[in-house]
C-alpha cells in the first residue's frame, strides 16, 4: 500500500446470493487524485461505491480509509470520508445555514469550530449569498452545492461524489466542475459519473468497471499519449493493390475496411502519407486519425471488443 493512499481497496468481493456483483477489485486513491469511476448500468459501480462508504458490507476483501480499516473501525474510517449521493440528502424546509449546522453536529464538530467550518464550506461552494434561503427554493445547481458543502464540512481527506452534475444546465455543470477541480487540490476525490467529457475535464485518473471486474485503469496523461496512435483511416477513389501500398516507405500495416477504405499504420507523419497518396494518384478523399478516446475505450471494453481496435 502506498504511504500516501487515502483509500486502499484490496480484493473486494460482493455477492448477492449466488450472483457475484463485484469480483476481486483492488485500487488506491492518493492525495491530490480526482479518480473518475466509470461503468455501464449493472456493472457493479453502485455496489462498490456503497461498500466504500460503509453502507454495504463486502463479502470478502479489505477497505482502508486514510489508513483505517473500514470494517474494524467504521466510525474512525468514516470520519475521514465525505459523501454526496446522486440524490443529495437535503431537508428542503431548512435554510442553508440551519442545514449545515445540523450536519456539523451530526459530524461531531466541536461547538466552538462549527461557525468557522460552515463559513469555509459556504465560501468554497459559493453559498454565502444564499445562507438564509430555504433549500427547497434554491435552483438544482445550488442544491448540489449545498450537498457538496455538507460532504466537505468536516474537512475529510476523501470525498466521494455520485453523479454530481445530473440534471444541471450547462452553466451549472461548468460551475460544479470548477468546484470539483478546486477541491481536488486539497482532497482525494472519487467521481462517479456517466458523463465522459466530465471525467476528461476534471480527473487525473480513470478506471472502468464492467460485469463486476475492474477492466481498465489509467492516468489521464497516459490516455492522452495513447491518442496519437499513428493509425489513420483513408478512403481512395483509385485504390492500388495492397502490395503497392505497402511498398510506400511510410506505411507499415494495412487493414482493409472496404474496397476503397483502409486503416493504415504509419511510421511517419500524416503529411507524408497524404503526399504519397497524391503522388501515386490514389484519389485520396479522406484521411482521419484513429484515436484512443475515453469514449472509444469505454465502449470497446464494455461491449467486449478489443481496446486496440
Amino acid at each position: 500500500m502506498s504511504s500516501q493512499a487515502l483509500i486502499s481497496v484490496n480484493n473486494l468481493v460482493r455477492y448477492y446470493g449466488d450472483v457475484c456483483a463485484v469480483s476481486n477489485i483492488s485500487f488506491e486513491l492518493n492525495a491530490g487524485d480526482i479518480l473518475g469511476f466509470l461503468g455501464p448500468n449493472g456493472a457493479g459501480k453502485s455496489t462498490t461505491m456503497r461498500m466504500l462508504c460503509g453502507t454495504l458490507a463486502p463479502t470478502e476483501g479489505e477497505i482502508r480509509i486514510n489508513g483505517v480499516d473500514l470494517l474494524d473501525k467504521p466510525g474512525a474510517a468514516k470520519a475521514a470520508l465525505g459523501y454526496l449521493p446522486e440524490t443529495p440528502p437535503l431537508y428542503r424546509e431548512m435554510c442553508v445555514d440551519e442545514y449545515l449546522r445540523y450536519c456539523a453536529k451530526l459530524r461531531r464538530i466541536e461547538k466552538s469550530q462549527i461557525d468557522d467550518a460552515m463559513e469555509l464550506a459556504k465560501q468554497r461552494c459559493g453559498l454565502n449569498d444564499v445562507s438564509r434561503r430555504l433549500i427547497g427554493n434554491l435552483s438544482k445547481g445550488y442544491q448540489q452545492r449545498v450537498g457538496i458543502a455538507q460532504a466537505i464540512l468536516h474537512s475529510p481527506e476523501v470525498i466521494i461524489l455520485d453523479e454530481p452534475t445530473v440534471g444541471l444546465d450547462p452553466i451549472q455543470i461548468r460551475e460544479i466542475r470548477e468546484l470539483i477541480t478546486e477541491l481536488g487540490t486539497s482532497h482525494g476525490i472519487i467521481l462517479s459519473t456517466h458523463i465522459l467529457p466530465e471525467v476528461e475535464s476534471v480527473c487525473n485518473r480513470v478506471q472502468i468497471i464492467n460485469e463486476g471486474t475492474l477492466v481498465y485503469a489509467s492516468g489521464m496523461d497516459a490516455l492522452q499519449e495513447q491518442k496519437n496512435t499513428n493509425r489513420y483511416e483513408i478512403a481512395l477513389r483509385q485504390p492500388p493493390a495492397m502490395d503497392d501500398m505497402l511498398a510506400v516507405p511510410c506505411i507499415d500495416q494495412i487493414e482493409p475496411l472496404a474496397a476503397d477504405r483502409f486503416i493504415v499504420q504509419i511510421n511517419s507523419s500524416a503529411e507524408e502519407l497524404a503526399s504519397a497518396a497524391v503522388n501515386n494518384h490514389w484519389g485520396l478523399h479522406k484521411l482521419v486519425a484513429q484515436e484512443h478516446t475515453l469514449e472509444q475505450i469505454f465502449v470497446n471494453l464494455t461491449l467486449g471488443e478489443n481496446v486496440n481496435t
